[in-house]
């Protein structure tokens, strides 16, 4: 299949510190019409399992403000512009939400998070040795509980509707994808 759709204009329509959006009006192949794409322009993100020698996951509860609910993760965030890669990103980011290291940490997979309004990526890694190397340092706005699960109880915790964050539910099917392809 081709892609039928020639952007014609692009139009910056609102800037903040998180994400971008602009207007796009693209013409498809047969028809002469324009018609408006609204695209939220964001920084590529970054996902971290990481699981302890004791068969825990590290997981982290705080409070997301679009949902105005507690949510229960996997360490995560934004890749910042100073970070060389996703990989070190994926470092600092379960450094800081967790005190936990992992050495290595192995790539799960990626995913674009929403590609009808979205232009990101987000890239999960998997933290197999997470060990406690010092305190949370989370950024300003955060407040985030370390919780520690069995990895045997995600699968349970996902059905029940504990754990309802598309992205990390998305995490958790590499990992598991991995475990029945990969010998």
């Amino acid at each position: 299949m081709k892609n039928e759709w020639k952007r014609r204009t692009h139009e910056p329509l609102i800037e903040t510190p998180v994400f971008n959006v602009r207007r796009d009006q693209k013409v498809k192949d047969e028809s002469p019409r324009e018609k408006d794409f609204y695209v939220i322009e964001a920084v590529d993100w970054v996902n971290v399992i990481p699981i302890t020698r004791e068969e825990e996951v590290v997981l982290i509860e705080l409070h997301r403000h679009g949902t105005d609910e507690l949510s229960l993760e996997i360490p995560g965030g934004m890749i910042d512009p100073e970070d060389p890669s996703p990989l070190a990103a994926a470092q600092r980011e379960l450094r800081e939400e967790t005190g936990y290291g992992s050495d290595p940490l192995v790539p799960l997979g990626v995913v674009h998070p929403n590609p009808a309004i979205q232009n990101n990526r987000c890239y999960t890694f998997l933290a197999p040795n997470a060990r406690l190397v010092g305190e949370q340092d989370p950024d300003e706005g955060e407040s985030i509980t370390v919780v520690k699960t069995p990895l045997s109880q995600v699968p349970q915790l996902i059905h029940d509707g504990r754990i309802t964050h598309s992205l990390v539910i998305a995490g958790f099917f590499w990992y598991y994808l991995g475990e029945t392809l990969i010998p």
